[in-house]
């Protein structure tokens, strides 16, 4: 099987349906990121089935309409070669995104693939998570933040609770052991005014290893000392009181 018609398997399999329109997108994607991934460092998997289930559908396992309202603005946090907030997109067009990385290699890429697969009002910022937390055009700017493969949720909720609107969610890709990050983070989501609303375990098709969604809502504004200085949050995460 090729790429498309391993990705339309796995989304079946998902209860995803993708037109022919996302189908070429996502083929697109895939295909950029296999050869730009020859010259430099964005994913470790680079198998068509590989990339079909353990990025594209994995990113879209987020996707709660309850959350992501129709024309909901969006920041991918740390977004590296693009995932969750990418494949979202492809999904699902209206969102308004924002897609922040640290590194401007890795946005070049990001702004070829949607040049190439023709989406045209993605934001590309070059900015480390805690400096772009402190820009006013970004700061509580936006419905849902998302992100994923980035850091521990005490440290990622540092990050990106500051870029959510109150009443919007920060949302969160967590491996095996969300259960533990998520005990680590208490203080840290309280803190920075956020709320844990909901844990969602995914089981993607075929692989046995768990792995969470989790919504974090916020509900008041973040104060106004956090995020602290880049580097700090994952030096010193946010684990109680003194911390």
């Amino acid at each position: 099987m090729n790429f498309k018609q391993f990705l339309q398997e796995e989304a079946a399999k998902a209860a995803l349906v993708l037109d022919e329109k996302q189908l070429a997108g996502f083929e697109r994607y895939f295909q950029l990121l296999v050869e730009w991934n020859e010259k430099m460092n964005l994913t470790a998997i680079t198998q068509a089935d590989e990339v079909a289930l353990k990025h594209m559908i994995d990113s879209l396992t987020c996707l709660d309409p309850d959350v992501f309202l129709p024309g909901a603005s969006v920041i991918d946090v740390g977004t590296g070669a693009g995932f969750p907030g990418l494949p979202l997109k492809i999904y699902r067009e209206d969102l308004q995104l924002t897609l922040l990385d640290s590194l401007q290699k890795r946005l070049t890429f990001l702004a070829t693939v949607l040049a190439e697969v023709g989406i045209d009002d993605v934001r590309l910022v070059h900015h480390r998570a805690e400096d772009g937390a402190r820009d006013k055009k970004l700061r509580e700017m936006f419905q849902v933040a998302v992100s994923r493969a980035v850091a521990r949720l005490p440290v990622l909720v540092e990050l990106c609770l500051p870029f959510v609107k109150p009443g919007g969610y920060f949302v969160a890709l967590k491996g095996a052991q969300y259960k533990e990050e998520i005990e680590e983070a208490q203080y840290a989501i309280s803190l920075l005014g956020g709320k844990l609303e909901k844990v969602q375990p995914v089981q993607l098709p075929g692989l046995e290893d768990i792995r969470a969604v989790l919504y974090i809502r916020k509900i008041k504004k973040t104060a106004a000392t956090y995020p602290r200085k880049a580097g700090l949050p994952e030096k010193k995460p946010l684990l109680g009181e003194g911390s």
